[in-house]
């Protein structure tokens, strides 16, 4: 047990946190250059796969077809996804900015770059922390069980709910008629966050992917729980619908009433 933590320290400082902030001092600079410091989101996003790959290819950890391989290449696939996803849209519009950043700008003025310092520094920690179901899996490998299989089933589930949901909504936005409106189209006429609900399902699948023996995945259910936190009652439903209901205003009220915001259910008649 001592050895494990000891491993499992190391892996935190020495593949995660320290690679992370090396990650987002470059990033700074490179936003400060570009004078749009919503890249972080892609890169954050990206960030995962990078110490998936640090724990696969340059780590001296486990070899061969063990959970944490899988939970490795669950990892990778997700984080994939999700940063071209916003790669795509925020590196094609590098003259728009996102909201939560412009009200920084707008809070903080001239101290924006060195307060992103620190922000930026904090995204390190975040990855850090999220991170620790994965490097629990590198630091007590064991073999493939049931209960990894589940883990897996639910990631693959998670994802491509949200990618089904990005999907109709960039489908429903690109219709003209429909400028506008609330789309309750699809996934989103069962939650109004199909994609939040979809993120929350990924993460309990890492939450059973990290299991092993001495760990028993406690590392990955408190990653779990602290998503669903976040997502529900911090930055995630909370500030997005704030920003919803004053772009959409009463058109989406309507729609908070017949749509159920996280947990879903079949649209009503």
């Amino acid at each position: 047990m001592t050895t494990l933590f000891f491993d499992y320290t190391e892996a935190i400082l020495r593949w995660a946190l320290l690679p992370g902030l090396a990650l987002f001092a470059l990033t700074w600079f490179v936003a400060r250059r570009l004078d749009n410091w919503s890249i972080v989101d892609v890169v954050w996003s990206y960030g995962f796969a990078l110490i998936a790959g640090l724990l696969v290819f340059v780590a001296p950890g486990p070899t061969g077809w063990t959970a944490f391989a899988l939970h490795a290449i669950f990892v990778a696939a997700w984080s994939l996804r999700l940063g071209t996803h916003l790669g795509w849209r925020i590196f094609g519009h590098l003259d728009r900015e996102d909201g939560r950043y412009l009200k920084m700008r707008a809070t903080w003025g001239e101290r924006m770059a060195a307060k992103m310092a620190v922000f930026y520094a904090q995204q390190a920690v975040a990855l850090t922390i999220l991170a620790l179901p994965l490097l629990a899996s590198w630091a007590d490998p064991c073999g493939i069980r049931t209960i990894h299989l589940i883990g897996a089933g639910l990631v693959g589930l998670g994802m491509l709910t949200e990618a089904t949901a990005d999907l109709q909504l960039a489908r429903f936005k690109r219709d003209p008629a429909r400028r506008g409106q609330v789309c309750a189209q699809g996934l989103w006429g069962w939650t109004r966050h199909p994609n939040y609900f979809g993120e929350w399902l990924i993460w309990v699948g890492f939450a059973l992917l990290s299991w092993t023996p001495l760990l028993q995945g406690i590392p990955g259910l408190l990653c779990a729980g602290g998503m669903y936190y976040l997502l529900n009652h911090v930055t995630g439903i909370p500030l997005t619908e704030q920003q919803l209901l004053t772009s959409k205003g009463a058109a989406y009220a309507e729609y908070q009433a017949r749509v159920p915001a996280f947990w879903p259910r079949p649209p009503r008649a």
